[in-house]
Order: structure tokens, then sequence, then C-alpha cells
């Protein structure tokens, strides 16, 4: 027999649970939306400590921005649509099958579970637990071990907020993450790297379960040939530098390089610098810049840094009074320049507060690299020229897209959010999340008036008629 606590034994708790009351209804479902809501508004400032504390730094300010606040909004837009989301949706019938009725119906999957990454564990634990609970299932959560702090204080809350057959969490290390993996859930939902991804899913195949892959990659910043005007240019800047700098960069559709027309790059040097000065006085003292999680990230950061400086690359301060401090892994933000392709920071998803900027001749080339390369999470298209916005939406493949911004789309509860490729698989966010975790069951209902004995054997001269008028 399991032990009790052991993640089997809470995954069987919760599949039995999932089993006995295969649909509840819409008061029920609210009650666990309402439940994980308080369970964030009660409990905020413990929270953003408890971040704090695993980050080593991190602004509580930045925590209610960029995790508790789209965490409230996507539970609470999954109250207001809920009803209409669990209604079942009426669909067509071809004439030869009419007057049968058709309709599709949205059922949950049972036991589902999610596995947290560090870079924002709690919106990236509440937001799909928002999903889950409006589709009806019930949700085993593993929280990353590099967050110990929130992972703890996580458990301790949902402990408290519900019982333990509707949400449970896990903590515990990469091997309990892969035990994880192995449990035959109805669904699967991992964030986290390309790499991990791969072996979340080869895991999980053993069960057939079905993932949804929330990966990364390398999310480009293009400046239009219509930003080049100074007022357009500038804005499109700091959009950059700030959503670059949000979390100290570990933001996994933060902007990850930059291409902008050739002859900018000191334009865009001197502004990012008044950009980072603005908002980060004293950056080597601000409480409002993050640190960099741990000592491997920092490590793993800086070693990019030296490569391309040995490779003969142009690495720029943008705050060029601060200098980086390991022993608090305080990295301030560096720009670099006339970088080749084949340095790990042009090839692997950065992560951190690095900026590559890289030229381009004309919008031609500026697509042409971001086609040749593996399909991003995110792009940000910066211009005044609709047919410029217009050509790179319809001409390039990411997740998702922010038109002169950064970062906003995630933000948004009516949009899906996922990758595609190599940066993910699947969607949630609002209806897209309700859908992934549920059942779209078809359903045709078949009327006494129904022609369809005329397609039963033995076929004659009848059946020869109407099929060739059917093909017909």
């Amino acid at each position: 027999m399991p032990h009790p606590d052991s993640l089997v034994s809470r995954f069987a708790r919760l599949q039995g649970a999932a089993r006995s009351d295969p649909n509840p209804d819409r008061a029920v479902r609210d009650r666990r939306l309402q439940s994980l809501d308080r369970l964030l508004l009660d409990n905020e400032k413990a929270l953003a400590d408890a971040v704090r504390s695993d980050f080593g730094h991190r602004s509580p300010a930045e925590t209610r921005l960029l995790e508790l606040f789209p965490a409230h909004e996507a539970i609470r837009h999954a109250r207001r649509h809920l009803r209409r989301w669990m209604r079942p949706q009426a669909r067509s019938v071809s004439l030869w099958f009419q007057p049968g009725s058709a309709e599709l119906r949205y059922q949950p999957l049972g036991a589902v579970g999610v596995i947290v990454p560090w870079n924002y564990p709690i919106f990236l634990a509440a937001a799909p637990l928002a999903a889950a609970l409006a589709a009806g299932n019930r949700a085993l959560v593993k929280m990353s071990e590099v967050t110990p702090a929130t992972a703890s204080l996580f458990a301790e809350l949902v402990g408290r907020y519900f019982a333990d057959d509707e949400v449970s969490v896990v903590e515990g290390d990469a091997s309990v993450a892969q035990e994880f993996s192995r449990l035959p859930f109805d669904h699967l939902l991992f964030t986290g790297s390309t790499a991990v991804g791969r072996h979340v899913m080869r895991a999980a195949a053993d069960n057939l379960t079905p993932v949804t892959l929330e990966l990364g990659g390398k999310s480009p910043a293009i400046i239009g040939p219509g930003s080049a005007a100074s007022a357009h240019f500038a804005r499109a800047v700091e959009r950059i530098v700030v959503g670059k700098c949000l979390n100290a960069g570990q933001t996994c559709i933060a902007p990850d390089y930059v291409l902008l027309p050739a002859g900018l790059e000191q334009a865009f040097l001197d502004r990012a610098r008044r950009v980072v000065a603005d908002c980060y006085p004293e950056i080597e003292k601000t409480a409002d810049y993050s640190t960099i999680i741990d000592q491997r990230q920092y490590v793993r950061l800086c070693a990019y840094v030296d490569e391309a400086r040995l490779a003969g690359a142009k690495v720029v301060e943008l705050a060029p009074a601060a200098v980086a401090d390991p022993a608090r892994r305080r990295l301030p933000p560096l720009a670099l320049l006339e970088l080749g392709d084949d340095l790990r920071v042009m090839r692997e998803e950065i992560f951190g507060p690095l900026l590559p900027l890289v030229p381009y001749r004309d919008l031609d080339a500026a697509i042409r690299y971001v086609n040749q390369r593996p399909r991003p999470l995110a792009l940000y298209y910066f211009d005044s020229e609709r047919a410029h916005i217009e050509r790179v939406l319809n001409e390039t493949v990411s997740g998702g897209v922010t038109i002169n911004d950064t970062i906003l789309h995630i933000a948004q509860d009516d949009l899906p959010f996922g990758g595609v490729g190599p940066s993910g698989m699947g969607c949630y966010h609002g209806f897209a999340g309700f859908e992934t975790f549920s059942v779209r069951k078809a359903v045709f209902r078949q009327s006494r008036l129904s022609g369809i004995g005329l397609f039963k054997p033995p076929y004659g001269a009848l059946f020869d008629r109407v099929t060739r008028i059917m093909l017909r």
C-alpha cells in the first residue's frame, strides 16, 4: 500500500474524487474559484515576501503587478463567463441527417497535473489552476524546488482553502518532478524550458496523457522602419527596455533580442540608458530591480557575456555607474552588439538582463531573420505603418504578438496563451484554458422522423437513386 501522503496516494485521492463526481455543477466550480481568489487576496503580503525570499530580492510591487493582479483577473474572468462556457453549444446538421440535432458539451477531464516553474511561481500556479477548476477538474500541482519558500507557503495555503481531494500541492526536487510526470493524469500542463519539456512529454506518453507545454525560446522585438522617426523610436526603446528589465529579464516572454534598422544602434543605446536611469535610479540599491534567482543562473548569464567578449562582441552597460554584484546576484542590464550567430547568447534563451542588438538592412531581411530560427513564444513589433504591421503578422509565426509594446498579450484573458513548435504546444487562459481542461463531447440526437432507414441493407434501386443524388 502506498504511504497516505505519497505522490501516488495523493493522485489516487484526486482521481477517485473526480470519478465519483465527474461533472460538478457551476456552483461547485464557482466556490472553488472563489477559494483560489481568497487564498491570493488574504495572503498577498505573505506570498510576496516568500517570492522575495526565494529570489534574494524581488520587489513586492513587481510581484503584485506581474503575479497577483493577473491571477486575480484570470479567476474573475472565469467566474464571469462560467455559465456561458458550460452551456452546450448547438451545432449544424447536414441536410441528409435532419431533423436530427447536434451539440457540443464540455465535461471535465478528471484529475489534472500542473508543473510550475520558478520565475513566476504564484501566477503560473494560479492561472492554470483557474482554468482547471473552471472546467470542473481536480488538480495536483508540483511547485518548483528553486523557490522553496513560495512552494511551502502555497502548499500550506492550498491545504487550508481546499479539501485534499480538490487541489493538492507537491514539493520536492527534480526526481519528484520526474515521478510526477509519470502519473496517469487526464491532462498535464508544464511550464518551463524546452529541454525539460521534452522529458515531460516522453514521460507522459507512456500513459497517453495529453500535454500542454508552455516553453520559451528567443522572442524577438523588431523596431520597424516606420518607427525610425524620433518619437516612435523613443517609445519603442522604452517599451522594449521596460519589458526586458521586469524581473531582471527572468520572464519567458521577455524580449530576447532586438532587430533594428542598421545605423540606429547608438540611438538605441542612448535612449536605453535614459530609460534605465529613469526606472532604476541607483540600480545597485533600488528595491525595484530584481536579483537573479540563484548562483547557477547568475554564472550562466556571466558566461554568456564572457564568451561574447572573447569573440569580439561589444558589451555596453545600460546603467554605466553600476557594477555586477555576485554576492547578491544583482546583474545590471547590458546590451550586446556585433554578435556571431554561433554564440550561446544568440542560440539559447537568455532569461536575464542581457539584450543583443541585431541590425537589419530592410524589413524583408528582418522577417527572414526571424523565420530562419525556431518559432518564438512571443514577437513584438513596433511601427506606425499599417502595411508593415500586417506583413509581420502574416509572414512570421509565433505563439503570440504584441504590437507597439511588449508582454501585454499575456494579460488579455480573452486571448489564448501558448507557443508553437519548440516554444510550446497547446494553450490556455480564458475560454482556451477551459477547453484545454475539458472533454469536448460531440452529441447527435436522432429524430423519430429520420430517413436513415433508407441506408440499410439490402441495397436496392431506391438506395442507388438516393446516393446518386447525395453524391451530386
